[in-house]
């Protein structure tokens, strides 16, 4: 059992601050931590004071990735039968609120993998991502080998995936897996402010923008300019979008309701 909370929260005015709390197992996802951070965002998720959310771990690392000495009890059928890692995939991608993940350290394996269920990626210049699975025997087993190659393309992620090398801040910036870039004293600072200016929009307008930018990765482009337009259309039946083009003809801020 922990000792201490595996995940801290806290807030900057809208904006909910998980930290991962595992510092001396470099915050690597155990059964304990996955459902404490599952439960820290669905609280965000329902919360009406908050408008978006910012993950984050510590200098050392984001996340190292999944617990080493858990997961070697696990055998085929227990790790079948029990969809591991499944339900920290899931949990997170049922959140409606945006997610911005403040990359610091080590994000390798599962913890590359949690970051990339984030919907934005801030690092910081010492930031090192991998999915070095493949030196364990095994493969990437929460997304990595679906999110990466959407992220960075085919030949890079069979790169990483295939070779168990890593990817810095920089490079990884370059690549498209990281939006920005930043000292690492300043990554979380930057991403809270982030997510201050999404959290200032109106909330149902925010979550259709990333339902529909989601969307965009699982259907064709013909499909998805579908889903896009119902979304738009549907946007003109809101209070905020009367408000915000009555805002824009008056030249003042719009006063959202979120309705």
């Amino acid at each position: 059992m922990e000792s201490e909370p595996t995940v801290l929260t806290r807030e900057e005015g809208n904006v909910g601050i998980i930290t991962l709390n595992r510092p001396k197992a470099l915050n690597a996802l155990n059964a304990t931590l996955i459902d404490e951070l599952l439960a820290a965002l669905r609280s965000y998720d329902r919360s009406s004071d908050i408008g978006a959310i910012v993950m984050t771990g510590n200098n050392k690392a984001f996340c190292a990735g999944a617990d080493i000495r858990e997961q070697k009890e696990l055998d085929f059928v227990r790790a079948y039968n029990t969809d591991y890692l499944k339900n920290l995939n899931d949990g997170i991608v049922a959140i409606h609120k945006p997610v911005i993940g403040a990359i610091n350290g080590y994000a390798l394996g599962g913890g590359c993998e949690l970051a990339m269920m984030c919907d934005i990626l801030y690092a910081g210049r010492g930031a090192v991502f991998g999915q070095p699975e493949i030196k364990l025997g095994t493969i990437p087993g929460a997304g990595g080998t679906q999110r990466l190659i959407r992220a960075i393309g085919k030949s890079k992620a069979m790169d990483m995936i295939l070779t168990g090398g890593t990817m810095k801040s920089a490079e990884a910036e370059a690549a498209g897996l990281v939006a920005k870039i930043f000292d690492d004293e300043e990554t979380v600072t930057r991403a809270i402010e982030t997510a201050q200016k999404i959290a200032s929009f109106s909330a149902p307008v925010v979550a259709m923008a990333k339902e529909a930018v989601n969307e965009a990765e699982e259907l064709g482009l013909k499909n998805g300019l579908h889903f896009e337009s119902r979304l738009y259309h549907s946007s003109f039946g809101l209070a905020d979008h009367v408000e915000g083009f009555e805002a824009f003809l008056q030249k003042r801020e719009p006063r959202w309701t979120h309705k």
